[in-house]
């Protein structure tokens, strides 16, 4: 049974699409080759921590877009920070739909990753995720996120930037959950800042596309190969600016949430809330 603190989402396989546009078979196959060639370049990302920082981002960026352009997906940002330089250690949050979020955040800002633990002992993004200096969290033992949070405040203190999921599980995108205030307690401790950034899956038209969410009793294979199947998927990211720490976590983790769901230009109005969901669920339109 899970614990009443391990975060939930009332998303399923009723948020997934029930009749997606999809590729040919020949597409979906050139796509499943085309991703097996890049993961087995992963090791090249073991070997560019021996580069300089700017080599080894600039690796890090092109790999993860690399790796979108393969599953088929098309990715563009706006970015908001007004050209204000990023400081060395700086956390960044955002909600949480997919495991190709981390794809996603890799191609704009490369980061370290707070993940869930058993990410690791997936059989080829766990690779991927020791690669990428993933920092395991497993939110049914309370008592390890002490531990978690000092060892993301340690990095930021080091200038090393962070990316962690404050909702703590995936949702749909159609409906989202509260950010929870933990997490932001490394960034309080190293008054190092932060950084909010939108992520949305789109359809051709614009419209909302659920396709890329991990939810309900999928397998990570059979996410992977609806992924394969879809027809233009656009990922649509914008970057906030960045928040001062401060000295509250709750305050920061609440400024964090306005600045990632407060503008309209990735929320279209058709997305609607799932009401009657619990107390965290948040608006997303």
């Amino acid at each position: 049974m899970t614990p009443y603190w391990v975060p939930s989402s009332p998303c399923g396989d009723g948020c997934l699409p029930s009749d997606p546009a999809r590729v040919s078979n020949i597409m979906v196959g050139i796509r499943a080759v085309m991703v097996g060639c890049a993961l087995l370049t992963a090791p090249i990302l073991s070997a560019g921590w021996l580069l300089p920082r700017t080599w080894r981002v600039h690796l890090q960026r092109a790999y993860s877009r690399l790796l979108l352009r393969c599953l088929g997906m098309k990715l563009s940002v706006d970015d908001q920070r007004l050209g204000r330089p990023e400081p060395d250690g700086v956390m960044v949050v955002a909600g949480h739909v997919s495991w190709t979020d981390v794809l996603v955040a890799s191609a704009v800002a490369p980061a370290n990753f707070v993940a869930r633990a058993d990410l690791l002992e997936w059989a080829v993004l766990g690779s991927l995720a020791r690669r990428m200096r993933v920092v395991p969290i497993d939110r049914a033992r309370l008592r390890e996120l002490p531990e978690v949070v000092a060892a993301v405040r340690e990095r930021l203190e080091r200038g090393v930037r962070i990316m962690v999921f404050p909702e703590g599980t995936t949702w749909c995108g159609r409906a989202y959950g509260g950010f929870r205030p933990a997490m932001f307690q490394a960034a309080v401790d190293s008054q190092c800042p932060v950084q909010p950034m939108a992520i949305r899956y789109a359809n051709a038209d614009g419209s909302l596309c659920t396709g890329p969410c991990f939810v309900g009793s999928e397998t990570i294979g059979q996410s992977i190969g609806r992924i394969l199947r879809q027809k233009s998927v656009e990922v649509e990211v914008r970057l906030a600016p960045l928040e001062e720490a401060g000295e509250c976590r709750r305050e920061l983790a609440e400024r964090c949430e306005r600045a990632v769901r407060g503008t309209t230009a990735l929320v279209s109005d058709l997305e609607m809330r799932i009401t009657a969901a619990p107390e965290d669920v948040r608006l997303a339109g």
